[in-house]
């Protein structure tokens, strides 16, 4: 799990402005409106709206498709080339939705509950690529969408153990300053390579030398990789505010978390290499007692306290990255 991030619409028809609030304080990627109702969405904040004159008009870039035969399925194939293809019925659910995802992208399905959207995301494992609920209780939606956000965005992390711990001289490390508080067990998946990543834990541990900062993960040199919220991965030197991480838990679970900014400072380094299934891999950090990795209960375990046989989670992708987009090659990162 943890590609690509699904997203998760809201029907407002009727407009309900109750429901569009509960619908955007959830964090719904757009709200389905009719037509003349931009402006009132426009007044509780941004969001993308689905409408014949929203920001996906219906018709040019969204449609919806009913699958009554096997034609409509090839329509829904052609369409999903160029629009995203919303798939309607009775019971969408027993219609070959794994044939159309296997030869399609850009497929929605509409929900009306919990376990629909647990169906339409679990499909083939990928799932769709999003879904549209039409539930009219806001405090509904808002359960449905988090159960779908911490379902649907889960890691598998898995237990290295440290090798060595060397002092390196100095480098460039940033500093990535998050607008949200994580808490302990949270962090950011860093490395030297994308294909495997530390959990390196945010500073969230009271110590004597600083106050604790749980918006913060001191993250790695800029030439680290640091996993974003859309699946991609990002050099650390690249990372600008308003761009979306991802903080991980040590259970795998995950959620996105605007960057409020990231600074770049000059500071001794350290070089972590640990071993996972036979596979060395290795991180670059700064070298002070207040940079911790994560051990598999949860619990942050200092740098300085990192000795030979130490666990420490990390995550592993079976497919190289081309320009920070996961594909399926072979490439050897040292």
């Amino acid at each position: 799990m943890g590609e690509k991030m699904k997203q998760v619409w809201v029907k407002v028809i009727p407009w309900a402005a109750e429901l569009a609030q509960a619908a955007m304080e959830s964090g719904a990627d757009a709200l389905w409106i009719e037509a003349g109702i931009r402006s009132e969405v426009k007044k509780m904040g941004l969001i993308p709206t689905v409408a014949e004159d929203g920001d996906y008009v219906l018709g040019r870039d969204v449609v919806e498709k009913e699958v009554l035969e096997k034609k409509d399925e090839e329509e829904i194939v052609n369409l999903s080339f160029s629009r995203k293809v919303v798939v309607k019925g009775k019971d969408w659910t027993i219609i070959p939705l794994e044939n159309l995802l296997s030869r399609a992208g850009n497929i929605f399905v509409e929900i009306a509950d919990l376990q629909e959207g647990q169906t339409a995301f679990s499909i083939l494992e990928k799932g769709v690529d999003g879904v549209v609920l039409n539930h009219s209780d806001p405090q509904k939606v808002r359960q449905i969408i988090r159960q779908l956000r911490a379902e649907n965005e889960r890691f598998q992390l898995w237990p290295a153990r440290v090798k060595s711990i060397e002092p390196l001289g100095l480098g460039d490390r940033v500093c990535v300053d998050t607008c949200s508080s994580m808490v302990p067990g949270e962090g950011m998946l860093v490395g030297n390579s994308s294909q495997a990543l530390f959990l390196v834990h945010a500073e969230s541990v009271e110590n004597p030398f600083v106050n604790p900062r749980p918006f913060r993960v001191n993250a790695g040199p800029v030439h680290a990789y640091v996993r974003l919220a859309n699946g991609q991965t990002k050099y650390l030197s690249e990372i600008r505010a308003g761009d979306q991480v991802l903080v991980v838990n040590f259970e795998g679970k995950s959620y996105p978390a605007v960057v409020g900014r990231a600074k770049v400072e000059r500071r001794p380094l350290v070089l972590v290499e640990a071993e996972e299934k036979g596979q060395r891999i290795s991180a670059i950090l700064q070298n002070a007692e207040t940079i911790r990795l994560t051990q598999p209960g949860g619990k942050a375990i200092s740098l300085v306290d990192l000795q030979e046989g130490s666990e420490v989670l990390v995550y592993r992708e079976g497919a190289a990255r081309h320009f920070g987009v996961r594909i399926d090659e072979t490439i050897c990162e040292r």
